[in-house]
């Protein structure tokens, strides 16, 4: 038996059956590349959905993370350090905002988000007692709390999990005279994906954000962007609300801005919107720790410099090129902005993902039928070039 195989019986056996993951066991990365148990090479064109955005092991966010460890890795929010300041300052300026609360999931910031619009809406807005509502959108993948699997119309995140939080409506993707129809005067937020990853890389009709923008100015409710996915570079821009000149009430991020290292999320806002929340009213032991602020201010640098999000600009265009030139008795539709596709195909999309790791790449399939490419940004273009040759070859079959 080989070790790969050793370790993923192992995980057969121990671990709950949640993922379905591709028969590979990882043992080394840098860059756009890694190794697995057996020492073979793997060109990665996932980047674990966009959380490695800045490449396996990046030195610049490898040496921050480094400095802090051999610092302070954790105090608790009951006391300040020396990263936290500057951390939240940094990031709110990259956002053009006020104000960062910080925590460490994805799931975890989108529920502070939520719990935000709400006592926002409540104390602010003037929404009667427990009558607030959000607007939330079919498709959707905003992580897998109770709460939110309960506005996902995706079964296998909600089926069995019930009962739901009530207070959310959802609507159409794209679809501005269902989201217009659905608001009234208790509604404080509306939550949207730029771009809906887990979805299939869904690319929203042209001027969608904008009408959605105008619609919570119109309405006085927050429009909230979760860039959790499509934030901080993937999309060609720092966060992918730019492509139509729209700036949010509310930026969620996560995901990249751990620089592949750890979790680290944010919500950011003004202080007319972050601002409702006082002492006791929320928090997290770990969001906002020495080490995660060390790292988050090391990726909000490399960020301002403008650097990866030319090289998803350039490398992505130069990508989406390639695959619209794939065959179309194979090939449905190519979504997607920047570094990041979503090949939907005319069939099963698991076995394209197996065969493309016997080829040497990896990617996973979602909803069955889509293949999702969005490889970290410091990929190089022959790197770039052989995945999309491997990609032609699997789907040849």
């Amino acid at each position: 038996m080989t070790l790969t195989q050793q370790l993923r019986a192992l995980s057969e056996e121990h671990s709950a059956h949640n993922y379905h993951p591709l028969p590979i066991v990882i043992t080394e990365a840098e860059g756009a590349w890694v190794t697995d148990a057996e020492g073979r090479r793997y060109l990665d064109m996932l980047a674990a959905y966009s959380a490695v955005n800045f490449g396996h092991r990046n030195p610049r966010l490898v040496e921050a993370a480094r400095r802090q460890l051999e610092r302070v890795t954790l105090v608790s929010r009951a006391f300040d350090h020396d990263q936290f300041g500057p951390f939240v300052a940094e990031l709110a300026e990259l956002a053009g905002k006020d104000m960062v609360l910080p925590m460490n999931s994805g799931a975890e910031a989108v529920e502070t988000a939520l719990k935000t619009a709400r006592k926002w809406g409540y104390e602010v807005k003037g929404v009667p007692a427990d009558q607030a509502n959000i607007i939330t959108f079919e498709g959707n993948f905003h992580g897998r709390t109770t709460t939110i699997v309960g506005f996902s119309t995706d079964p296998d995140a909600r089926n069995s999990y019930g009962p739901f939080t009530p207070g959310f409506r959802t609507v159409p993707y794209g679809d501005v005279e269902a989201l217009r129809a659905a608001m009234d005067d208790s509604t404080v937020g509306v939550l949207i994906e730029p771009i809906q990853g887990e979805a299939g890389v869904n690319v929203p009709p042209s001027g969608f954000l904008r009408a959605v923008r105008d619609l919570c100015t119109d309405a006085n409710a927050l429009m909230i962007a979760d860039e959790i996915q499509s934030g901080l570079g993937r999309t060609g821009t720092t966060f992918a609300v730019e492509h139509e000149g729209v700036v949010p009430d509310v930026y969620i991020l996560g995901k990249a801005l751990g620089g592949g290292i750890l979790p680290v999320s944010a919500v950011v806002a003004d202080n007319d919107v972050l601002g409702v929340f006082k002492p006791g009213q929320h928090g997290s032991t770990f969001g906002g720790n020495p080490l995660a602020c060390a790292v988050g201010r090391e990726v909000v640098a490399m960020l301002r410099t403008g650097e990866f999000q030319e090289r998803s600009r350039t490398l992505g265009a130069h990508m989406h090129a390639r695959l619209g030139a794939l065959p179309t008795d194979v090939v449905r539709e190519v979504r997607g902005r920047g570094l990041w596709a979503g090949v939907e195909l005319n069939g099963k999309a698991r076995p394209v993902s197996e065969r493309l790791m016997e080829l040497g790449v990896l990617a996973k399939e979602t909803h069955e039928t889509t293949i999702r490419l969005a490889p970290p940004l410091v990929i190089g273009q022959d790197d770039l070039d052989w995945s999309l040759d491997q990609l032609e070859i699997a789907l040849a079959g």
